[in-house]
């Protein structure tokens, strides 16, 4: 009798990724904008205008940073698997040792580690993936990675930026929108941070509050140089 043995890996670990990083941002960074300008204007047209342009900037290089990155992993595991390719016909017998070296690490026999090498040794492709994989750590990126990681870190900045923003369209003065701005923004922010270190296997209380108080900082530091400088 087999008992059914479900294990639980996350599958989605680079989307949760692509949001923690656009969200942590669009929270904070428009948060201490607009807490900064409201110490230092009389408007809320003024800190609903700098917030929305800062809100597309930061979406757009947020999102350009992601694309890049991600063409930055492709690149890099495309010349890495033609180096490899190169090296099974070049180089056979210093790449079938490697194999051995990788297997002897767990523990493998030295007669099983021999028919493995030599196993793998007659399909190139099954080689270069056991070489990319166990010798180097990389797997293939998935298609449109880049462009797909762009467009969630983009979008989660543009829905985290609104959240402390929000406020100003809704009352008549900058203090008064940073009070109730501050309140909605840093209990999303200990939301925020509760489910990011839940998916993470970390403590979420502990990382939930250490979530808001960088955005609290943040705001915090942009309102008193504000104020400063304003005088």
């Amino acid at each position: 009798m087999h008992d059914n043995h479900d294990e639980e890996h996350f599958q989605s670990s680079e989307l949760v990724r692509d949001i923690v990083i656009g969200m942590a941002d669009g929270l904070t960074v428009p948060f201490a904008l607009a807490a900064g300008l409201s110490g230092a204007v009389a408007l809320n047209k003024i800190v609903i205008t700098a917030g929305i342009a800062e809100i597309i900037a930061g979406s757009i290089a947020m999102g350009l940073g992601g694309y890049l990155a991600g063409k930055t992993e492709e690149d890099h595991y495309a010349a890495e698997l033609r180096r490899e390719y190169d090296e099974v016909v070049r180089l056979p017998e210093r790449e079938k040792q490697e194999i051995r070296d990788i297997l002897s690490d767990y523990g493998i026999t030295k007669n099983t580690q021999n028919v493995v090498a030599d196993e793998l040794s007659l399909n190139h492709d099954k080689w270069v993936q056991f070489m990319m994989r166990f010798e180097l750590g990389l797997e293939a990126p998935k298609a449109d990675r880049a462009k797909k990681s762009a467009a969630n870190i983009a979008l989660s900045y543009v829905v985290g930026g609104f959240i402390p923003l929000s406020a100003y369209f809704f009352t008549d003065h900058p203090k008064d929108g940073l009070l109730i701005s501050a309140i909605v923004t840093l209990l999303a922010l200990f939301i925020f941070g509760y489910f990011k270190s839940k998916v993470t296997d970390q403590p979420p209380i502990q990382g939930a509050l250490r979530t808001m108080m960088v955005g609290a900082l943040a705001a915090g530091a942009a309102y008193t140089i504000a104020r400063m400088i304003s005088g």
